[in-house]
């Protein structure tokens, strides 16, 4: 491996070491605070896109959202439409199911939650028309950090172009730069508590996808 991507490893790694020491700083009130936020401008983007098939993700622990974030979601979307939630496979890539309930979900590896239907194959992120995704940052380029394992990296290449990607972030979290390897794919918007859905610049249709705060 080139010296540049060892060195880009490392400060990605450095990088998501002192973002997840923040997040995990945070109180349980200022958690909560931002989850409302992050979940009330991902709600207005849905009902305005009315996706027929979306995908996201159950938040742990410190993640922005809310563990409830796929009732939220599911809430939002037209009462046909299907909500995909990820199950990691034992190589670290992603197949997908559809999420009916909180009954409908189990612990998983990872502290995770996964759904408990019948997965629907890697390929079916693909056939999602709005695709929200976790981070630890991203940077103006659309560039995401995430945890390392390359998971979202595969999805994201698997998803067309023309959709909008979401990723959803704490305040602090959209940076300046984030180290990028060639495997690296960005997402178009990101939405923070303080600043509501930001659109990367120059990546696929992000401003097409639902305004900016501030904008």
């Amino acid at each position: 491996m080139p010296e540049f991507s060892d060195e880009a490893h490392d400060a990605k790694r450095e990088m998501r070491i002192a973002l997840l020491a923040a997040r995990r700083s945070l109180s349980a009130a200022d958690r909560a605070v931002a989850a409302a936020a992050v979940q009330a401008e991902l709600v207005t983007l849905v009902r305005r896109l009315r996706p027929a098939r979306m995908s996201a993700y159950v938040p742990v622990a410190s993640e922005p959202g809310g563990h409830d974030l796929p009732d939220v979601l599911r809430a939002a979307l037209p009462p046909d439409a299907e909500l995909l939630l990820p199950v990691l496979r034992e190589d670290l890539d992603l197949d997908w199911a559809p999420y009916t309930g909180p009954e409908s979900l189990r612990a998983a590896g990872r502290g995770l939650r996964e759904p408990t239907a019948p997965p629907r194959g890697r390929a079916a992120v693909a056939g999602a028309a709005l695709v929200v995704v976790p981070a630890v940052a991203v940077d103006r380029r659309g560039i995401r950090l995430g945890r390392g394992g390359g998971s979202y990296d595969r999805a994201l290449a698997r998803v067309p172009a023309t959709v909008p990607t979401v990723a959803l972030l704490h305040d602090g979290e959209l940076v300046a730069a984030v180290p990028a390897l060639p495997h690296d794919r960005p997402v178009h918007c990101v939405i923070t508590p303080a600043d509501g859905l930001v659109a990367v610049p120059g990546v696929g249709p992000g401003a097409s996808a639902g305004r900016t705060r501030g904008s």
